[in-house]
Protein backbone atom coordinates (compact mmCIF):
# COMPACT_ATOMS: atom_id res chain seq x y z
CA UNK A 1 0.00 0.00 0.00
CA UNK A 2 2.84 1.81 0.91
CA UNK A 3 4.91 1.51 -2.10
CA UNK A 4 1.27 2.16 -4.30
CA UNK A 5 0.88 5.54 -2.48
CA UNK A 6 4.68 6.95 -3.59
CA UNK A 7 3.99 5.67 -7.29
CA UNK A 8 0.47 8.06 -7.13
CA UNK A 9 2.85 10.84 -5.18
CA UNK A 10 5.85 11.20 -7.75
CA UNK A 11 3.80 10.95 -10.62
CA UNK A 12 2.36 14.18 -9.86
CA UNK A 13 4.02 17.39 -11.01
CA UNK A 14 4.19 18.90 -8.97
CA UNK A 15 3.81 16.46 -5.82
CA UNK A 16 0.44 16.09 -4.25
CA UNK A 17 1.13 17.18 -0.74
CA UNK A 18 -1.89 15.06 0.43
CA UNK A 19 -0.40 12.21 -1.06
CA UNK A 20 2.92 12.35 0.70
CA UNK A 21 1.28 12.89 3.63
CA UNK A 22 -0.47 9.77 3.37
CA UNK A 23 2.99 7.60 2.74
CA UNK A 24 4.63 9.23 5.68
CA UNK A 25 1.97 8.01 7.99
CA UNK A 26 1.70 4.77 6.80
CA UNK A 27 5.39 4.33 6.86
CA UNK A 28 5.22 5.72 10.54
CA UNK A 29 2.50 3.72 11.57
CA UNK A 30 4.01 0.24 10.04
CA UNK A 31 7.60 1.46 12.18
CA UNK A 32 5.10 1.44 14.92
CA UNK A 33 3.18 -1.66 14.12
CA UNK A 34 7.17 -3.26 14.20
CA UNK A 35 8.23 -1.94 17.28
CA UNK A 36 4.96 -3.00 19.20
CA UNK A 37 5.64 -6.61 18.09
CA UNK A 38 9.44 -6.28 19.05
CA UNK A 39 8.45 -5.32 22.50
CA UNK A 40 5.72 -8.20 22.77
CA UNK A 41 8.14 -10.58 21.43
CA UNK A 42 10.65 -9.11 23.98
CA UNK A 43 7.67 -9.63 26.73
CA UNK A 44 6.78 -13.36 26.01
CA UNK A 45 9.60 -14.79 24.24
CA UNK A 46 11.62 -17.44 26.19
CA UNK A 47 14.71 -15.91 28.20
CA UNK A 48 16.42 -17.65 30.44
CA UNK A 49 17.24 -15.32 33.12
CA UNK A 50 13.71 -14.10 33.31
CA UNK A 51 12.24 -17.63 33.82
CA UNK A 52 11.88 -17.23 37.78
CA UNK A 53 10.45 -14.08 37.65
CA UNK A 54 8.20 -14.52 34.59
CA UNK A 55 6.60 -17.62 34.62
CA UNK A 56 4.75 -16.99 31.48
CA UNK A 57 7.53 -17.63 29.66
CA UNK A 58 7.35 -21.36 29.53
CA UNK A 59 3.90 -21.34 27.87
CA UNK A 60 3.83 -17.87 25.52
CA UNK A 61 7.17 -19.22 24.06
CA UNK A 62 5.36 -21.14 21.49
CA UNK A 63 3.16 -18.24 20.39
CA UNK A 64 6.30 -16.45 19.14
CA UNK A 65 7.61 -16.85 15.36
CA UNK A 66 11.06 -15.17 13.90
CA UNK A 67 9.17 -15.33 10.20
CA UNK A 68 5.99 -15.49 7.93
CA UNK A 69 8.00 -18.96 6.75
CA UNK A 70 8.53 -19.64 10.55
CA UNK A 71 4.96 -19.63 11.34
CA UNK A 72 4.17 -21.29 7.75
CA UNK A 73 6.36 -24.17 8.72
CA UNK A 74 4.75 -24.59 12.18
CA UNK A 75 1.24 -24.89 11.37
CA UNK A 76 2.03 -27.18 9.12
CA UNK A 77 3.75 -29.27 11.69
CA UNK A 78 0.48 -28.72 13.85
CA UNK A 79 -1.69 -30.32 11.23
CA UNK A 80 1.24 -33.17 10.64
CA UNK A 81 0.86 -34.07 14.59
CA UNK A 82 -2.73 -33.54 14.86
CA UNK A 83 -3.57 -35.81 11.78
CA UNK A 84 -0.75 -38.37 13.78
CA UNK A 85 -2.64 -37.89 17.01
CA UNK A 86 -6.29 -39.08 15.54
CA UNK A 87 -4.43 -41.98 14.03
CA UNK A 88 -2.84 -42.75 16.84
CA UNK A 89 -6.45 -42.31 18.72
CA UNK A 90 -4.43 -41.13 21.60
CA UNK A 91 -6.45 -41.19 24.95
CA UNK A 92 -7.21 -38.21 26.98
CA UNK A 93 -4.50 -38.45 29.35
CA UNK A 94 -2.03 -38.26 26.69
CA UNK A 95 -3.35 -35.08 25.98
CA UNK A 96 -2.89 -33.91 28.96
CA UNK A 97 0.43 -35.02 29.35
CA UNK A 98 0.75 -33.04 26.03
CA UNK A 99 -0.25 -29.80 28.10
CA UNK A 100 1.96 -30.62 31.09
CA UNK A 101 5.10 -30.95 28.77
CA UNK A 102 4.12 -27.80 26.79
CA UNK A 103 5.93 -25.71 29.51
CA UNK A 104 8.20 -28.36 30.93
CA UNK A 105 10.61 -28.49 27.48
CA UNK A 106 10.63 -24.76 27.53
CA UNK A 107 11.77 -24.37 30.92
CA UNK A 108 14.59 -27.29 29.88
CA UNK A 109 16.31 -24.93 27.76
CA UNK A 110 17.92 -23.58 30.72
CA UNK A 111 20.32 -26.21 29.98
CA UNK A 112 21.56 -23.89 27.31
CA UNK A 113 22.26 -21.06 29.03
CA UNK A 114 23.84 -19.13 25.93
CA UNK A 115 20.54 -19.64 24.51
CA UNK A 116 19.24 -15.98 25.43
CA UNK A 117 15.86 -16.15 23.32
CA UNK A 118 13.58 -18.74 22.01
CA UNK A 119 10.31 -18.90 20.20
CA UNK A 120 8.16 -21.16 18.23
CA UNK A 121 6.24 -24.38 18.69
CA UNK A 122 8.78 -26.83 17.37
CA UNK A 123 9.55 -28.27 20.97
CA UNK A 124 5.98 -28.75 21.83
CA UNK A 125 5.21 -30.21 18.56
CA UNK A 126 7.83 -32.82 19.17
CA UNK A 127 6.49 -33.75 22.75
CA UNK A 128 2.97 -34.03 20.63
CA UNK A 129 5.08 -36.85 18.51
CA UNK A 130 6.36 -38.37 21.28
CA UNK A 131 3.22 -38.97 23.71
CA UNK A 132 1.75 -40.31 20.78
CA UNK A 133 4.40 -42.64 19.51
CA UNK A 134 4.48 -43.86 23.00
CA UNK A 135 0.93 -44.18 23.30
CA UNK A 136 1.31 -46.77 20.74
CA UNK A 137 3.96 -48.60 21.92
CA UNK A 138 2.95 -48.86 25.32
CA UNK A 139 -0.69 -49.79 24.98
CA UNK A 140 -1.30 -51.11 20.76
CA UNK A 141 -1.21 -54.15 19.72
CA UNK A 142 0.47 -55.42 16.66
CA UNK A 143 1.16 -53.42 13.58
CA UNK A 144 0.17 -50.40 15.95
CA UNK A 145 2.86 -51.03 18.59
CA UNK A 146 5.59 -51.23 15.46
CA UNK A 147 4.18 -48.22 14.22
CA UNK A 148 4.96 -46.51 17.83
CA UNK A 149 8.33 -48.05 18.81
CA UNK A 150 9.69 -47.04 14.46
CA UNK A 151 8.66 -43.41 15.20
CA UNK A 152 10.13 -43.37 18.45
CA UNK A 153 13.18 -44.73 17.38
CA UNK A 154 13.36 -42.15 14.37
CA UNK A 155 12.38 -39.41 16.65
CA UNK A 156 15.72 -40.61 18.58
CA UNK A 157 18.17 -40.61 15.38
CA UNK A 158 16.27 -37.20 14.32
CA UNK A 159 17.77 -35.61 17.79
CA UNK A 160 21.13 -37.22 17.49
CA UNK A 161 21.82 -36.07 14.08
CA UNK A 162 20.81 -32.58 14.57
CA UNK A 163 23.51 -32.15 17.50
CA UNK A 164 21.27 -30.18 19.92
CA UNK A 165 24.46 -29.23 22.14
CA UNK A 166 26.75 -28.06 19.52
CA UNK A 167 25.33 -24.66 19.71
CA UNK A 168 22.47 -22.49 20.95
CA UNK A 169 20.94 -22.01 17.39
CA UNK A 170 22.18 -23.18 13.89
CA UNK A 171 21.73 -21.49 10.52
CA UNK A 172 19.73 -24.04 8.03
CA UNK A 173 19.44 -23.76 4.00
CA UNK A 174 16.37 -22.77 2.81
CA UNK A 175 15.21 -21.03 6.23
CA UNK A 176 15.71 -17.26 7.23
CA UNK A 177 15.73 -17.26 10.93
CA UNK A 178 17.78 -19.38 12.86
CA UNK A 179 16.71 -22.90 14.88
CA UNK A 180 17.14 -24.27 17.81
CA UNK A 181 17.56 -27.87 18.11
CA UNK A 182 17.64 -28.56 21.85
CA UNK A 183 13.91 -27.29 21.89
CA UNK A 184 13.03 -30.33 19.77
CA UNK A 185 15.49 -32.43 21.99
CA UNK A 186 14.18 -30.65 25.92
CA UNK A 187 10.46 -31.16 23.82
CA UNK A 188 10.77 -34.71 22.97
CA UNK A 189 11.96 -35.57 26.77
CA UNK A 190 9.61 -33.81 28.41
CA UNK A 191 6.89 -35.56 26.12
CA UNK A 192 8.30 -38.79 26.61
CA UNK A 193 8.60 -37.96 30.39
CA UNK A 194 5.52 -36.87 30.83
CA UNK A 195 3.86 -39.43 28.58
CA UNK A 196 5.19 -42.32 30.06
CA UNK A 197 3.96 -40.63 33.15
CA UNK A 198 0.13 -40.73 31.87
CA UNK A 199 0.03 -44.31 30.65
CA UNK A 200 2.13 -45.65 34.53
CA UNK A 201 -1.10 -44.06 36.23
CA UNK A 202 -4.15 -44.16 33.47
CA UNK A 203 -4.58 -47.86 34.36
CA UNK A 204 -7.22 -48.72 31.85
CA UNK A 205 -7.86 -47.33 28.80
CA UNK A 206 -9.65 -43.60 28.82
CA UNK A 207 -11.49 -42.47 26.34
CA UNK A 208 -10.21 -41.83 23.26
CA UNK A 209 -9.82 -37.87 21.76
CA UNK A 210 -12.55 -37.22 19.34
Amino acid sequence: RAAEVLRKAISFDPIDMDLLRELVNRLVDTGEHQAAMDELTQAIDWQPQHALVQPWRPWTAALVHLSPLHLAANLLGCAVVAAFGIAARVPRHAALAWLAAWPLGHAALSLQPQLLHYGGLSGVLHAGVAIAALHLAWREPGRRRIIGAAVLAGLALKLVFEQPFAAPTQALPGWDFRVAPLAHLTGAAAGALCGAVAQAFAGDRSPALR
